[in-house]
């Protein structure tokens, strides 16, 4: 639904309800608690207060962005006089978006040629099926791409990847087996040659804890630049919106070791919390470039934070 045809207000209007739709129902594990607590009406007390920051810890939220968010609503509470629970959706809300907004950032390819975007994160995560995605999303605007099949300890990685550039007539650099830095070495080279505008490199999945694989993901980093000054031109860390906490711990060893530009979230589809995102606003606040809701090639999209508010608490703010 992106691609270069224009389409009528309605269109648009019947695709982003179709978006918040999915989004909404990626949510409702945690949306469905918050709307129970904020809906039931009843006095604002420090038993509801307790029950809010309950909620919001159990949906992976964590401490500090949970106290941060609550004491926002406290705020608000007191500057506007609210007395009942039923009047707090709005003001979470706002404490929410007040968190989220400076991780809204979208990921522009059009400062150099190719661009050089470099995936990591770890086993599972989705970063192969992203970067299909991902190659569907530039070419519906318009943009050429390439993929670089630098997961050279899976060979599964190396056919899935195949079978998303036949998909989408799109070329894959690939070695039976090798070094991971010569795959993606080559394939900016034949990048640069063919004119094309975005590199996709994917990348072994890695533990943060397996030191001597960190290293060696530095190298690739390493071997790209040499290929490309100023490359990789992003590095998007791919994050399992599954994992909860334990994401955060991914943000800040891949940071320290490649210096993440932005990340992805995967599989919101119904059995994720989604509170992550919060707690990585807090704490490690990397812009988050896009999200994923499904399988489907269009269901990778960039994050709006009015959006997943909207969905998460069932309302426009």
């Amino acid at each position: 639904m992106f691609g270069f045809l224009k389409q009528s207000s309605s269109d648009v209007s019947s695709e982003k309800s179709s978006w918040l739709g999915r989004l909404k129902n990626g949510l409702s594990r945690t949306g469905n608690q918050l709307s129970e607590l904020l809906g039931r009406g009843g006095r604002i007390d420090e038993e509801f207060y307790e029950e809010l920051e309950t909620i919001l810890i159990s949906s992976d939220v964590g401490m500090d962005a949970t106290r941060y968010l609550i004491a926002e609503v406290r705020r608000q509470v007191k500057e506007n006089k609210l007395t009942e629970s039923s009047q707090l959706k709005v003001s979470l809300a706002h404490a929410l978006l007040k968190l989220l907004h400076p991780l809204e950032h979208a990921l522009v390819a059009d400062s150099h040629k190719p661009f050089v975007i470099m995936l990591c994160g770890v086993n599972g995560a989705g970063k192969t099926t992203s970067i299909g995605k991902l190659a569907k999303y530039f070419q519906n605007q318009g943009k050429s791409v390439l993929l670089a099949a630098g997961d050279t300890f899976r060979a599964a990685a190396r056919e899935q990847l195949m079978e998303w550039g036949s998909r989408n007539n799109v070329t894959v650099i690939a070695q039976q087996s090798g070094d991971a830095a010569a795959v993606i070495f080559d394939a900016i080279h034949a990048a640069q040659a063919r004119g094309i505008d975005v590199v996709l490199a994917d990348t072994a999945g890695r533990l943060t804890t397996q030191a001597h694989l960190m290293e060696e993901i530095k190298k690739v980093k390493r071997v790209i630049a040499k290929a490309l000054p100023e490359a990789p031109h992003e590095v998007l860390l791919v994050l399992d919106a599954n994992t909860g906490q334990n994401a955060l711990s991914q943000v800040k060893a891949f940071d320290e070791a490649l210096n993440v530009t932005g990340l992805i979230l995967t599989k919101l589809d119904g059995t994720a919390k989604g509170g992550v995102i919060a707690a990585i606003a807090k704490a490690h606040p990397i812009p988050l470039r896009f999200i994923g809701v499904g399988e489907g090639i269009e269901d990778l999209r960039p994050f709006v934070a009015d959006d997943f508010v909207t969905a998460l608490l069932g309302n426009e703010s």
